[in-house]
């Protein structure tokens, strides 16, 4: 018999595998407990809703984004090299989920965790040009960020360490600052 936790991690990958291909809102929970050859009590067991299940899905992603700003917020000698490479290698990490928060944005919404996500560009933009970024400066930075974040996942058969320093280096251009 499988542990609860190794069921429990079934049910989140089944989820975001179907969640990817049919929509959250398409997705019933029998959907999901039908895939798995479970019950939907059993799976009612683990999650009591497909709200809790999508919270489930998106919270680490959110949590780790949350680590990476605060660590980057509290450095006083960060360089935007850091910061990009950070925010790269955070999307990357994370892409799969990110399509999910990208498609899904009215589930989400609904969440309460799309707020939090866009507000994520402002203190990056912070961390990069100051408290008292210009409006161009600050349009460059949503600009960058939102591209870095796409460049992951349009590319996600391009060679890690590739798209890597490709993304930062029109980072740095879209910035207008120089490396």
């Amino acid at each position: 018999m499988a542990r609860q936790s190794d069921t429990k991690q079934r049910i989140l990958q089944t989820a975001r595998d179907l969640f990817a291909r049919q929509g959250v809102q398409q997705t019933s929970l029998q959907d999901i407990a039908e895939s798995l050859g479970i019950t939907k009590p059993a799976l009612y067991y683990h999650f009591s809703s497909r709200e809790e299940l999508v919270r489930s899905i998106v919270t680490p992603l959110i949590d780790d984004g949350e680590r990476f700003l605060a660590a980057t917020e509290a450095r006083a000698d960060v360089t935007t090299r850091e910061v990009l490479e950070g925010f790269f290698d955070f999307h990357h990490r994370h892409r799969k989920d990110m399509l999910l928060l990208l498609t899904e944005l009215t589930t989400l919404a609904e969440l309460g965790l799309i707020d939090l996500v866009l507000a994520w560009r402002a203190r990056l933009t912070r961390i990069v040009f100051g408290p008292d970024a210009t409006f161009e400066q600050q349009t460059r930075a949503v600009l960058t960020f939102g591209g870095m974040q796409d460049c992951t996942m349009q590319f996600p058969d391009a060679p890690v360490e590739e798209l890597r320093q490709a993304t930062i280096t029109a980072a740095f251009a879209a910035l207008g600052i120089e490396d």
